[in-house]
């Protein structure tokens, strides 16, 4: 899995340069519109291992956030799946908040939190967490009818046991949506650090869009690229191992 997603990002990575460079020779564009073949290898050159260090940088609060976020959408997700005034409240809110576009909400929680790690932090929960929150409440309440029948039937149905069920019946979904959401935790960091940040791989693709280095930009989505294609495969990797282990616990067929 791991070597499939990263064949797979760097040829969507080079036919998009490949489509740049023939929209710069078809149009006639200037180096400094779309950069050619050399620039493009001087900028890899000279920014790969700057870039490299922003990345890790970020690449601890994307983490953190998405570890986070799994922890958030659990929880609100299994209190929100009760069908009590306090469960339909706090589906209420949670919907309600995610109508609200980051980028309109990412300045109050910088002008709040400041420009370092909580900000950087919270948005990325904020992006992250809503498909893992709708995953837990749909899987959270959708009855397995034909296993919770026999417990109801002999009077030993509880709400923990349902949860235990409806989890254990649709693991391969949340293995799924878990590492889904990755991709999420590298996109809410980096808008983060695009928006106010004044560390991280966002922040340095902000000033090179600023000093219109088309180049630059290219190379720091190259390494965020890989790193997401890395992290995907590693997660898919892992919760095929998970499941597969889940589904067979004492390794038989």
């Amino acid at each position: 899995m791991l070597a499939n997603r990263l064949l797979q990002f760097l040829l969507l990575y080079f036919l998009a340069i490949g489509g740049l460079l023939a929209m710069k020779y078809l149009l006639g564009l200037s180096d400094y519109v779309i950069p050619g073949v050399a620039a493009m290898a001087t900028a890899f050159t000279e920014m790969a291992a700057i870039y490299l260090g922003d990345l890790l940088d970020s690449l601890r609060v994307a983490l953190l956030g998405h570890a986070l976020s799994l922890l958030l959408a659990a929880g609100v997700g299994i209190l929100a799946s009760r069908s009590t005034a306090l469960g339909s409240l706090i589906r209420a809110a949670a919907y309600t908040v995610q109508t609200y576009p980051i980028v309109a909400v990412a300045p109050i929680i910088f002008i709040l939190l400041g420009d370092g790690l909580a900000s950087r932090l919270l948005i990325t929960i904020l992006v992250c967490y809503f498909p893992l929150l709708l995953t837990t409440i749909s899987v959270l309440t959708e009855p397995v009818a034909d296993i919770e029948h026999f417990f109801i039937s002999t009077g030993r149905n509880r709400w923990s046991l349902q949860v235990a069920i409806r989890l254990y019946e649709n693991m391969g979904k949340l293995i799924t949506v878990v590492a889904g959401s990755a991709t999420l935790a590298m996109v809410g960091t980096i808008v983060a650090e695009f928006v106010a940040a004044d560390a991280g791989i966002g922040f340095s693709i902000r000033k090179a869009l600023y000093q219109s280095d088309l180049a630059h930009i290219l190379v720091a989505l190259f390494l965020v690229g890989i790193w997401t294609s890395i992290y995907l495969g590693v997660l898919e990797t892992a919760g095929a191992l998970i499941e597969k282990k889940w589904r067979n616990p004492a390794g038989g067929g």
